[in-house]
């Protein structure tokens, strides 16, 4: 039998068919949408699900109604780019190489000293947590959801692992770029070096309270990274 896939609210789904085309560029910055009504023709849905996806655009800076001028698209400089759904539907095409490498460049600036401060501050239960992921990515592949889901806790949990609730609130924004340059990686490119290598010296030396040792791992991880992923987009 075919697994099914998750639910998914209509008002989610409407949110992803007009956010996709705004980030990938097909919806230039000040396009104005079509108005409420015309949307829940077009969709066949409520106009109060309707107004609910744009309230969920509006509130990742993509879109701004105003009186009687409209809905319109937002400038690039006020997305939420970090936005786990905005960075998804950004995945949908190919990002432009500027932006992979300032989403590389954003990861060595924190996760290398995220990994310096989780071996020396994390807990027992924080470690298991990385030692199950790492199992599972190295259990199901990083080529299915599975093995991605894994990776994403893995790296979750090393923030986590600091004890620093300004980067704990970053973990959500890391893990969703850890995943889709994973996925996209994948999609593109058959034969990715595997990292799953360079996740156990990382897990290694956060276990053993190395935390030089990680924050080298953790920049090695990144950079062999953002090498697959650039050559997935033919760079």
């Amino acid at each position: 039998m075919a697994e099914e896939k998750p639910y998914e609210p209509a008002h989610r789904l409407v949110a992803r068919a007009i956010g996709t085309p705004i980030v990938t560029g097909h919806r230039p910055p000040g396009e104005i949408l079509a108005k409420e009504v015309e949307l829940a023709q077009q969709f066949g849905l409520s106009r109060s699900v309707i107004r609910e996806a744009l309230a969920t655009l509006a509130a990742k800076g993509l879109i701004e109604s105003r009186p009687r001028a409209g809905t319109r698209v937002r400038s690039r400089s006020a997305w939420n780019l970090l936005d786990p759904d905005v960075l998804a539907w950004m995945f949908e095409g190919a990002p432009p190489l500027s932006f992979i490498r300032s989403l590389f460049q954003l990861r060595l600036i924190i996760e290398p000293a995220a990994a310096e401060l989780a071996a020396t501050e994390r807990r027992t239960d924080q470690l298991a947590r990385m030692r199950d992921a790492l199992d599972a990515m190295a259990r199901y592949g990083l080529a299915i959801p599975e093995g991605q889901a894994a990776d994403q806790e893995f790296h979750r949990a090393l923030l986590d692992g600091t004890a620093n609730e300004l980067l704990v609130s970053l973990g959500g924004g890391i893990a969703a770029a850890v995943r889709w340059t994973t996925f996209f990686k994948y999609r593109t490119n058959r034969h990715p070096r595997d990292p799953i290598p360079q996740h156990r010296l990382l897990f290694d030396a956060i276990a053993r309270s190395d935390g030089p040792a990680a924050r080298e791992a953790a920049v090695a991880l990144i950079r062999q990274a953002q090498f697959d992923t650039e050559a997935a987009l033919g760079a």
